[in-house]
C-alpha cells in the first residue's frame, strides 16, 4: 500500500518483515482502523471539500478574485495539501498494519514546526530521510563540498537555463560562480560556509524538481532551501530564540507557518489536480504568470474590507478550515489520549465508531472524485 507516495520504507527496516509469521493484537487492529478512518476524514471531509468549494476556483483564475480571497485560498491549500497527502499515508499505514507490515510515521503535526528545518523534519519525513542520506550526505553534508557538489549545480542551471530557452544563463553563472569560488580560495571558513549552503540548497531544488521539470517547482524548492540558510544565519543572532518561552515558540512557529504557505503559490500553480490533466505536460510558462498573478493579487489588490462578506458567504468552507487547523494543532497528548482509546474501545464501539466516519464522509463527498495529490509526482 505505500509504494504509490510513502512512507519510504528502507529494505533494512521491511524485508525481515516479510519473512516474520502474520501477527495482529486487539489493539493494532484498533490502531490500523482508526488510521484508516482518519485518512478517510482527512481527504474527503477536508482536502476535497476544501478544493472543490473554494479552493480550486482561486487558483484557477486568481486575478478574478481580491488579495484577501487568495490569501485565503493559500491558507486554505496547506491544509488541503496536508490533509490529502497525511490522509493517504495513514491510510497506507492502517492498510499496511492490517496485513501485518509495521510502516513509519510520515507526518508529525509539520505546522508545528518553528523553523524550515524543522517543518522538513516533520514533512514526508521518509522522503526527507532519504534526501539527507542519499543526496545531501553523500554532497558532502556539513563537511565541505564534492565533485558531485559541482556536477549536480551545474545539472540543475544547465536544466533552468534549458527551461528557459536562453543559453546566457549560463555564461551568467559561470562568471558569478568564478567570482565566489576566488573568494572561497582565498578565505577558508567561508569556503566551508559556502559549500556547506550549496549542498542545502541542492538538496532543496532537487526536492523541488523531483516533483516536475518546471519552474514553479525549481522557485518553490529554491524558496524552501533559502529560508533554512536564512534561518541557519539568523539563529546566531536571533535575541528570540530561547523557544522555552512559549511566545517566542508561537512567533516562530506564526513565521514558518506563513513562509512555508507563501511558497506554495508555486507548488499549487505547478500541480495537477484532476484526473485528466494528471499526466499532462507541464506549461511552464501558463503555471509561472498564474503564480505571479496570485502574488500580484496579495501585494497589490488586497481588499481587506470584504472580509465580512467573505467569511459569511464561505462560512462552511472556512468552519472547516478552522476546524482542520485547530485539530492539527492540538497538543500531541491530546491526540494520543484519543487515539489510545479508541485502539482499546470494545469492537462494538470501534464499529459504531466506524459507521459514524463513514456516514459523515458519505455526506461531504464530492461531485468529483479528487486523486490523491502526490500521486502526480
Amino acid at each position: 500500500p505505500q509504494l504509490v507516495a510513502g512512507p519510504i520504507v528502507r529494505a533494512a527496516d521491511f524485508i525481515p518483515q516479510l519473512y516474520q509469521k502474520y501477527h495482529l493484537t486487539k489493539k493494532e487492529f484498533g490502531i490500523a482502523a482508526f488510521w484508516i478512518l482518519n485518512g478517510l476524514l482527512k481527504k474527503m471531509f477536508l482536502a476535497d471539500y476544501l478544493a472543490v468549494n473554494f479552493i480550486d476556483r482561486v487558483f484557477e483564475d486568481p486575478t478574478r478574485y481580491t488579495g484577501f480571497e487568495n490569501l485565503m485560498a493559500l491558507y486554505g491549500y496547506s491544509l488541503q495539501v496536508y490533509a490529502d497527502f497525511s490522509g493517504y499515508t495513514d491510510i497506507a499505514i492502517g492498510v499496511a498494519l492490517l496485513m501485518g507490515f509495521r510502516l513509519p510515521k510520515n507526518f508529525d503535526s509539520p505546522y508545528k514546526a518553528d523553523s524550515c528545518g524543522n517543518f522538513w523534519k516533520r514533512w514526508h519525513i521518509s522522503l526527507s530521510s532519504w534526501l539527507k542520506d542519499y543526496l545531501y550526505i553523500p554532497l558532502g553534508g556539513n563537511r565541505g563540498g564534492t565533485i558531485g557538489t559541482y556536477a549536480v549545480l551545474f545539472s540543475i542551471v544547465f536544466m533552468i537555463a534549458a527551461m528557459a530557452g536562453n543559453f546566457w544563463i549560463l555564461v551568467g553563472f559561470g562568471g558569478f560562480a568564478l567570482v565566489v569560488l576566488g573568494i572561497a580560495r582565498a578565505v577558508p571558513t567561508f569556503k566551508l560556509w559556502l559549500t556547506t549552503n550549496i549542498n542545502v540548497m541542492l538538496t532543496m531544488a532537487i526536492g523541488g524538481l523531483w516533483h516536475g521539470a518546471s519552474w514553479n517547482f525549481a522557485i518553490w524548492g529554491g524558496l524552501n532551501g533559502l529560508g533554512i540558510v536564512t534561518y541557519k544565519l539568523w539563529r546566531k543572532i536571533s535575541p528570540w530564540e530561547n523557544k522555552s518561552k512559549w511566545w517566542n515558540r508561537a512567533w516562530a512557529i506564526f513565521i514558518t507557518f506563513n513562509f512555508i504557505s507563501f511558497t506554495r503559490i508555486w507548488f499549487r500553480t505547478g500541480s495537477k489536480n484532476t484526473w485528466e490533466n494528471l499526466g499532462e505536460q507541464h506549461n511552464i510558462i501558463e503555471e509561472l504568470f498564474t503564480a505571479n498573478g496570485m502574488l500580484n493579487q496579495i501585494l497589490f489588490k488586497f481588499d481587506a474590507h470584504i472580509a465580512g462578506q467573505f467569511f459569511w458567504e464561505f462560512r462552511y468552507v472556512m468552519g472547516a478550515m478552522l476546524l482542520g487547523y485547530i485539530i492539527h494543532w492540538l497538543p500531541s497528548k491530546w491526540k494520543d489520549t484519543y487515539r489510545n482509546w479508541y485502539s482499546n474501545a470494545p469492537i462494538a464501539l470501534q464499529i459504531v465508531g466506524g459507521v459514524a466516519v463513514i456516514f459523515c464522509v458519505y455526506q461531504f463527498l464530492v461531485a468529483e472524485n479528487q486523486p490523491f495529490i502526490y500521486f502526480q509526482f
